[in-house]
């Protein structure tokens, strides 16, 4: 078998980690979802895009556990599973960055990073005195940072408040990758970055990609999605209009489909894994 035999060989067998199937979700007389479907592959960057009121952050969220869908079914692993809440989905392995950064600015890069997740100190201090343990903390917080390649980031104890809006997306975002053991999802990463800013947190994305984690980025950012996505939902009055990749389609087709002026017969949407995943 030619390696490009193998390859679809590998893909036929790769499964979805996170299924959404025939969302349905309103607010009041207004229709957020109208039967949407998603599929989130191992190892993949799955780009969610569509125009204001497209429904892409009510499906994010009933996701995420931040909202429950009002009928569908979302599946973790084959499995059918009902979030009440974001805590549901975290005990999943859900991790989301939100746009508004949960940051507590006060605090420091350690402290936020085990935000509501602090570590205490062993035996009779933790236990009992329920001492937290700063300098363990901040060792493994410090081994988290450099593992994502970011290098700006060397004093743990440093306060958030003093740090730029891109180190603090980079604190949000290994946050997310710490604790999302299953999948992460960034909902507007780079918002309000600098271009270099911006570049180091999609340089983080590929990271956490090629380690095998999946991730659902949304993003209004055409560029930054056609450098990083392996592909691209689409999302149109609610419901999914195409699935696309960066190699299939250009730009201006995203965005022809977004407007509904461009439709994609299924045959020709990357409705199936496209990335074999890291761990294949």
């Amino acid at each position: 078998m030619d390696s490009k035999g193998s390859i679809m060989s590998d893909l036929s067998s790769v499964r979805p980690v996170v299924e959404a199937k025939g969302l349905i979700k309103t607010f009041g007389r207004v229709v957020g979802l109208n039967s949407a479907n998603l599929e989130l592959y191992p190892g993949e960057v799955l780009a969610v895009i569509g125009d204001n009121g497209a429904g892409k952050s009510t499906l994010i969220k009933c996701i995420s556990g931040a909202e429950t869908p009002d009928s569908g079914q979302i599946l973790i692993d084959g499995n059918e599973v009902s979030f009440k809440s974001s805590l549901d989905a975290r005990a999943f392995g859900i991790e989301t960055v939100y746009q508004t950064l949960a940051v507590a600015p006060a605090l420091d890069i350690a402290s936020n990073l085990y935000l509501g997740r602090e570590k205490r100190k062993s035996g009779i201090l933790g236990s009992v005195f329920r001492k937290l343990d700063h300098s363990g903390m901040r060792t493994t917080a410090k081994e988290q940072m450099t593992k994502l390649g970011i290098g700006t980031l060397q004093d743990m104890s440093q306060a958030v408040e003093t740090l730029s809006g891109g180190q603090r997306q980079a604190v949000s975002v290994a946050r997310a990758e710490a604790f999302g053991s299953k999948v992460v999802i960034l909902d507007e990463p780079t918002a309000a970055l600098g271009v270099r800013e911006s570049n180091q947190v999609l340089k983080m994305i590929e990271l956490m990609r090629d380690r095998g984690l999946p991730i659902i980025l949304i993003s209004h950012n055409m560029p930054q999605v056609f450098e990083v996505a392996d592909r691209i939902h689409v999302q149109r009055l609610g419901s999914r209009a195409a699935v696309v990749t960066p190699q299939t389609h250009t730009m201006n087709d995203a965005v022809a489909i977004m407007t509904g002026a461009l439709k994609v017969d299924e045959k020709d949407q990357a409705l199936g894994p496209v990335r074999v995943p890291a761990s294949a």
